[in-house]
Formats: structure tokens, sequence, C-alpha cells
């Protein structure tokens, strides 16, 4: 393995993890709402009246930020080494996955575990095993 140095950036890192923890922060102080993004848009494919605004509000400013970004400089170039078919199955057990577990890795993995949730604890840790078991399982048996 080897390390990308020129990709490494740990004061952006840094600054891209505290800014995400201020708006899961002010989503919860303000809203009283966990900003798990499987149950904000969970929440707009069915609508309670009253609770539609900020959802959408949240998820058009996920999709709006890489265009903002661009402000300022070019997107980071990506490379998806996988067959639409894969990347197919892999939406589909993330979504199982996601159900299963009452959450995702947003909404576990950050929100839950900066508030000491025991089931959130559990649940990133299966996050974490089974991601490391399917990279194993790709790179050494299905290659």
């Amino acid at each position: 393995m080897m390390i990308d140095w020129n990709g490494f950036t740990p004061y952006l890192s840094l600054a891209g993890g505290g800014l995400i923890g201020l708006a899961i922060a002010i989503l919860l102080l303000t809203n009283g709402r966990i900003a798990g993004i499987s149950g904000v848009v969970s929440g707009l494919l069915q609508p309670k009246r009253g609770d539609v605004l900020w959802r959408a509000a949240f998820v058009l400013g996920l999709l709006l930020a890489p265009m903002l970004y661009l402000l300022f400089g070019d997107l980071p170039a990506s490379r998806i080494e996988a067959s639409w078919p894969t990347l197919i199955l892999a939406g589909l057990l993330v979504g199982f996955g996601t159900r299963y577990g009452s959450g995702c890795t947003s909404g576990h993995g950050v929100c839950g575990l900066s508030r000491l949730s025991p089931r959130s604890m559990v649940a990133t840790a299966s996050f974490m095993f089974m991601g490391f078991a399917t990279v194993f399982a790709v790179r050494h048996f299905l290659r």
C-alpha cells in the first residue's frame, strides 16, 4: 500500500470535520433532530406537516455544496473501479443495511457516537467490520 502524500490534507480534513460537527450540533440544538441522511431523506418520502422544509433545505444543501465549491476551485477527480452491477448491488445492500440498522453511517457514526449512544457504537462497529471484510473479500477472492 502506498500513501498519496500529495492528497494528504490534514488541515482541510480537520476543517471539514469541524464544519460537519458544527452543522450537526446546530441542527440538534435548533430542531432537536439528528443529521442522519437516510432519516432526513426518508422523512421527505413520507412527509409530515411542518417537517418538510428543513429536510428539503438539508438535502438541497447537500446537492448545491459541490456547485458552490466550483466557485473556488475544481472538484477533485474521482475514479470508481467497479462495474455498474457491482454499484447497484452495493447500493441495494447499503439501503437494506440502513433500514435494518435503523440508521446510516452519518446518523450512527457521526451523530450517535458524539452522543455516546450504545446502539450507535454497536452499529458503527458493525459498519466498520463489514466494510473491512468486504474490501478484504473483494481484493483477495473476487479479483
